[in-house]
């Protein structure tokens, strides 16, 4: 912690209220718990209450950038209510209390083949922790991918997708599963039948087997996600204030290890609230790893090792584009917090229709290029492999496009995880 020691200015800007949050250092190397303790927005001087109740005072620049976009909003405003930190388990019968893993530290990820071979069929060495990746946002990471065009051209373009007869494979070490509003869609081994439970793919069939390959340990693809959702507003962050649509900031009230839809915050602001499908798609897979068993049979013990986010045609309409950037940060570190993965990766993908000069694609750049995320974020550029139209047309269905995008996903993930 000492690192964040700075002289700080005499004079402090009180805050009404306390947040409890993940804070990490300008060059993204450290991280530590704390309450926010005061904040004087013209000297730039920072007071928290660390995890142990010892009180830190420090200059803001030791912070991430993301940290100090939070603590010029609370320049502004109240912070929202403290939110209890995650349980530090990694057991499947103690996370029924607090559905929490830590992130893989010594994870043996292989190199990538030119071209994957098909999957041995073998089942995954269940004496190692499953690694679970998470998958979210909006209707084209559900998936429209129509799966009858793919297996005529599968065994050219995608080989491991079919055996020698031209079945489709079955990956007996990768579990698929899927939520669409917190209810169970597929639960199964991962195989192009059947991506999403309805017929169609999204992402996760190139992902689940690029990840398959490399990792040598059980892998669950875990995605929770439904269509026409804004990260400015139904998928804002906890620690986003004043970052969402019409500089509206979180309003909910989960714990942080216990994600939740708040009834009491749907009424009151009139059946809905900024961050209700963050709650309910975070609670969703906190459940689902409460009863790991269920989603992966016979797995005792699991790591989250990354998120992967395919989001943004909604953004202009319903969210925030000018502050993509700021929420996507908020996104990482609140994910990281609430699956309790502090070392866990995060690969976004931009639309199909956009080049590298749209605004959102400079925001998801600009995001991923922060100093406190090098080796821990990627942006993979979906433009030059999508095929069908735009996102909003769901590609037409191209069932090529959601294996292109998952595959590019998959390998920016591999990579990270190497690092």
């Amino acid at each position: 912690m000492s690192r964040f020691a700075g002289n700080a200015a005499l004079v402090m800007l009180l805050c009404t209220s306390v947040q409890a949050r993940t804070w990490t250092s300008a060059d993204g190397s450290k991280t530590f718990e704390g309450e926010l303790l005061s904040y004087d927005p013209a000297t730039g001087a920072v007071g928290v209450n660390l995890a142990g109740g010892k009180a830190m005072k420090f200059a803001q620049d030791k912070l991430s950038a993301a940290d100090i976009a939070f603590l010029k909003e609370q320049g502004k405003m109240d912070a929202p209510p403290a939110s209890a930190p995650p349980a530090d388990t990694t057991d499947a019968s103690s996370a029924a209390k607090s559905p929490v893993g830590k992130a893989a530290a010594n994870l043996n990820v292989k190199a990538l083949p030119d071209v994957l071979p098909d999957p041995d069929g073998k089942e995954a060495d269940m004496s190692k922790p499953v690694q679970v990746f998470i998958l979210m946002g909006q209707s084209n990471m559900l998936g429209f991918g129509n799966v009858g065009p793919l297996k005529g051209v599968a065994a050219a373009k995608y080989p491991y997708l079919v055996d020698d007869g031209g079945k489709w494979n079955v990956r007996k070490d990768v579990r698929n599963t899927f939520f669409c509003m917190a209810q169970l869609k597929y639960n199964d081994w991962l195989t192009a039948e059947n991506g999403n439970g309805s017929g169609k793919i999204g992402p996760e069939i190139g992902i689940g087997n690029y990840l398959g390959h490399a990792i040598d340990a059980p892998v669950l693809i875990l995605k929770a996600c439904v269509g026409n959702r804004a990260l400015g507003w139904d998928l804002l962050p906890p620690s986003a204030v004043g970052t969402g649509k019409d500089g509206k900031s979180y309003q909910g009230n989960s714990e942080s290890s216990n994600r939740k839809v708040s009834e009491e915050a749907k009424v009151k602001n009139g059946g809905w609230y900024a961050g209700l499908q963050y709650d309910q798609d975070v609670g969703a897979a906190q459940n689902a790893l409460k009863d790991l068993a269920t989603y992966y049979p016979g797995a005792t013990k699991f790591e989250v090792g990354g998120f992967f986010w395919w989001q943004g045609n909604a953004e202009a309409g319903k969210g925030s584009v000018e502050n993509y950037d700021k929420n996507l940060a908020f996104l990482f570190n609140d994910l990281r917090k609430d699956f309790n993965a502090p070392n866990a990766k995060f690969v976004c993908a931009t639309l199909g229709e956009h080049d590298k000069n749209a605004a959102l694609s400079q925001k998801m750049f600009a995001f991923a290029e922060l100093p406190e995320f090098k080796d821990k974020a990627a942006v993979f550029f979906t433009q030059p492999v999508a095929n069908g139209g735009s996102s909003g047309s769901h590609y037409s269905g191209n069932a090529e496009t959601y294996m292109n995008v998952g595959e590019g996903m998959g390998k920016a993930m591999v990579e990270l995880l190497k690092k």
